[in-house]
């Protein structure tokens, strides 16, 4: 294992972060606050509970959610994609680095920076509502298998994008809307019949359920469904990055 091959590019996506400070952590703390703002002074007035919650300590696994699978695809598409623009990935690919120690890098930095910004969106929340965690661990597992899974999704995403337009399609066309729509921000309990099965095929749904359960218990999902489908992913998502690797699919040519 070249640990100083790893180390190296994990120091320099890292310190990619330090240079956008402003945009990686302080934009995401704002845009989180407002929506506490906004959303428990127009919603949270008219909905006082939900499952026996507050709703906003409610809204909190799905603020942490909706930064962690945005920021974790854009880093690590960016990542990515930045070297194959300039054709500085030709000199990676012929350094004595393996697969799975260049993905390591990447992917590690990527989920690190996500991470980390889960963990302030938190502690923000604590200013605003009166939280707790029934099961920190569990919280933290959620996090770190989302943060990994889809920084692999955003790394795929990086090698496959041919242009910067390309970059943010799934985070804002697919991601983004698919957060909102998975309980998020209301119960799928409050819908009909047939929607709330429909919800069932949303894939954020499990991810924002698994989250919310261990904060406070409830959840759409069981929870070991929950923990089984992002493992699933992550899964999935390794054996696409081995493959594009071993085919040089869009790195070669």
């Amino acid at each position: 294992m070249n640990i100083y091959g790893i180390l190296a590019i994990y120091k320099f996506e890292m310190a990619r972060t330090r240079r956008t400070l402003l945009q990686s952590i302080v934009a995401p703390v704002i845009t989180t606050s407002l929506y506490f703002i906004v959303f428990g002074a127009a919603i949270g007035s008219r909905i006082q509970e939900v499952g026996g919650v507050s709703y906003g300590a409610f809204i909190v696994p799905g603020l942490i959610m909706l930064n962690l699978l945005t920021h974790s695809i854009s880093n690590a598409s960016f990542g990515i994609y930045f070297p194959k623009f300039v054709g500085t990935v030709y000199e990676m690919l012929s350094a004595p680095i393996s697969t799975i120690e260049v993905v390591l890098g990447y992917v590690g930095a990527a989920a690190t920076k996500s991470i980390i910004l889960g963990l302030i969106i938190l502690v923000t929340a604590a200013f605003f509502i009166d939280l707790r965690i029934a099961h920190p661990i569990i919280m933290l597992l959620f996090i770190v298998l989302t943060a990994v899974s889809f920084s692999l999704l955003g790394f795929i995403l990086g090698i496959w994008a041919d242009n910067f337009e390309k970059l943010s399609v799934v985070p804002m066309l697919v991601i983004t809307p698919l957060v909102f729509l998975g309980g998020s921000f209301y119960s799928t309990d409050m819908l009909p019949p047939l929607w709330q099965t429909v919800s069932l095929m949303n894939p954020v749904l499990y991810l924002v359920s698994g989250l919310r359960w261990s904060f406070y218990e409830i959840s759409e999902v069981n929870v070991v469904v929950s923990l089984a489908s992002v493992s699933l992913f992550m899964l999935i998502c390794l054996g696409i990055v081995t493959y594009i690797f071993k085919t040089g699919y869009k790195l070669r040519s």
